[in-house]
């Protein structure tokens, strides 16, 4: 109760505001007492000396009052020999038993004598409401503060750590993060004291521990009253705990529809047990870190299984078979994207000939959409190797495949079927709605070769003629996606890179190995394109090898005699 606002109406007020002590006798409703500046008691109201027995006139304040009202009271006065006058002090407040109360001064005079008069009110509902605003205020940034260390990242394992070093730091002396779902062994994170977290692998019983098996499977919290500290197997508690467990709670922490794990408190000895609103706020936690835990171990799982599926969409590394140099570039439309609509593979002795196949092509669309049916068409061609020797018939098998799918896209494609002729290498080249390959001759002529065809995966019938023709060495043929020459950009970003710009770059490439052709290629319609958006660009160089002093050298050491 503040004196200023609850004083006896009526009553005299000092200069400051505040009422003046009556004369002997006065009966305010509140504890008033009142003390002269060398610290005496002068006076006090009835419920002032039930309050301070020994608040008797003539006795010194300080033994008559709790410590921190004398305290007040000697800062109101001054420290000097000269009493301080006029304005009183600040307000105090502190316990009297198990009550708190706040005294507010105000100068007064008795007899021409000055001295201090007391007003006292009891402050036990405010105080405990302050206490209890700033317990929630502190959890509420710690819980701020949770959300934003946890969802700082993806990692299963540093999530476990960070859930634990807060927990040990906020709730309890020690921590143990237990991960449900680890199969045979159960991967576990602990802290002491908010230091550092260790990590381990066990294989453990979650049943030796009461609570801990239902909190695996997302029942509700077993009560920590339930738990004996006494009977917690040795892999509960930290070697860092450094003593007896006083009390023990087990939090489950919940996940995306299924647990995440379980968080295991712990207190040394001698400390009180969790309290229910302590649990609580403990289950508060808990949820947001096990929507952090579940997130990683989902975004470890989705990154697992992209990477096996980018294993088998992204395009191969090519290599030299049988005395054929081969060379593959890959560039796809989006940044951010690795895969896209462009793709090509190079299977050695496909058919009865046992000639290398090479298959390039354009699926229509960009991204992960176009990539999903690149991959049905690379299996699709995989299945159909035995018969690579007659390639319209693999495209109306492709193209008869695709029909009867869900896929409502299409796909041009180009087959290259490479086999060694002597020196040479004979080259039969089949075209399906794609641009035909270029073909670079030792004198640095480039033509195009004689195929042309239908796409497949949109009509009934796929149509497509064969070229034949012969590498020597020094030669490359390139297979190109429209990628490549439909890339615009330029001085002004609108100019496509065009087919007679690639014919002048293959030109200067006569003699170059499939690798340096495919390089020079990328390097010019990358430039031309700059920062500007393009298409999914793909091509593959055949090269038959020039013949050189490394190949004799080799020969003599035993190998193929290819440069």
């Amino acid at each position: 109760m503040d004196a200023t606002r609850s004083s006896p109406v009526g009553a005299p007020r000092a200069r400051t505001g505040h009422p003046a002590l009556p004369g002997a006798g006065y009966d305010a409703p509140w504890p008033v007492l009142a003390a002269d500046m060398a610290g005496a008691v002068v006076t006090a109201n009835a419920h002032a000396a039930a309050l301070f027995p020994a608040a008797v006139p003539g006795a010194p304040l300080s033994a008559a009052v709790p410590r921190w009202l004398g305290a007040a009271h000697r800062a109101a006065v001054g420290a000097g020999p000269a009493p301080r006058t006029g304005e009183a002090g600040e307000p105090a407040s502190g316990p009297v038993g198990e009550r708190v109360y706040r005294a507010v001064p105000a100068p007064g005079r008795d007899g021409g004598t000055p001295h201090l008069v007391w007003w006292l009110s009891d402050d036990t509902e405010r105080a405990a409401a302050e206490a209890a605003l700033a317990v929630e205020r502190e959890r509420t940034a710690f819980l701020a503060e949770a959300s934003n260390a946890l969802l700082a990242t993806l990692n299963t394992e540093r999530c476990m750590e960070v859930t634990a070093q807060l927990a040990a730091r906020h709730l309890a002396d020690g921590v143990v993060v237990v991960l449900s779902g680890g199969g045979r062994r159960t991967p576990l994170a602990r802290a002491v004291d908010g230091g550092g977290s260790t990590r381990a692998l066990l294989t453990l019983d979650p049943a030796d521990l009461p609570g801990l098996a239902e909190a695996l499977q997302g029942f509700p919290p077993v009560p920590s009253r339930w738990i004996d500290p006494e009977a917690l197997p040795d892999w509960v508690v930290p070697e860092e705990f450094g003593g007896p467990v006083g009390a023990v709670a087990v939090v489950p922490l919940p996940g995306h529809g299924v647990p995440a794990g379980a968080l295991i408190l712990l207190r040394r000895d001698g400390k009180r047990g969790f309290t229910e609103p302590e649990e609580v706020f403990a289950r508060l936690f808990a949820a947001r870190a096990g929507a952090a835990l579940s997130a990683a171990r989902m975004y470890a799982e989705q990154a697992a299984v992209t990477a096996t599926l980018m294993r088998e969409l992204l395009p191969p590394r090519l290599e030299q078979i049988r005395g054929v140099e081969f060379a593959g570039g890959y560039r796809a439309s989006e940044r951010g994207e690795r895969v896209g609509g462009d793709f090509y593979d190079v299977h050695p002795e496909a058919g009865e000939a046992g000639a290398s196949l090479v298959v390039l092509g354009d699926v229509c669309g960009k991204g992960l959409d176009a990539a999903v049916l690149t991959g049905r068409i690379r299996n699709t061609l995989q299945a159909l190797l035995p018969m690579a020797d007659d390639h319209p018939r693999v495209l109306r098998m492709l193209n008869d495949s695709l029909l009867s799918s869900h896929h409502t896209r299409f796909a041009t494609l180009v087959l290259a079927s490479a086999i060694r002729d002597g020196d040479a290498v004979r080259l039969d080249l089949t075209s399906a709605g794609h641009p035909p390959p270029l073909l670079v001759r030792a004198d640095g002529t480039v033509e195009a070769a004689d195929t042309r065809g239908s796409l497949v995966g949109a009509l009934p019938e796929v149509e497509a003629t064969t070229a034949r023709v012969t590498l020597r060495a020094g030669e490359t043929c390139l297979l190109y996606t429209d990628g490549v020459t439909e890339a615009r950009g330029g001085p002004f970003g609108d100019r496509m890179f065009g087919e007679e710009r690639l014919r002048e770059a293959l030109a200067e490439c006569a003699g170059m190995p499939a690798e340096a052709v495919v390089e020079r290629v990328q390097m010019l319609a990358t430039q031309w394109v700059g920062g500007g958006e393009h298409d999914d660009m793909a091509m593959v160089a055949v090269t038959v090898p020039r013949k050189s002093t490394a190949g004799v050298v080799s020969t003599a050491l035993g190998g193929r005699g290819d440069a």
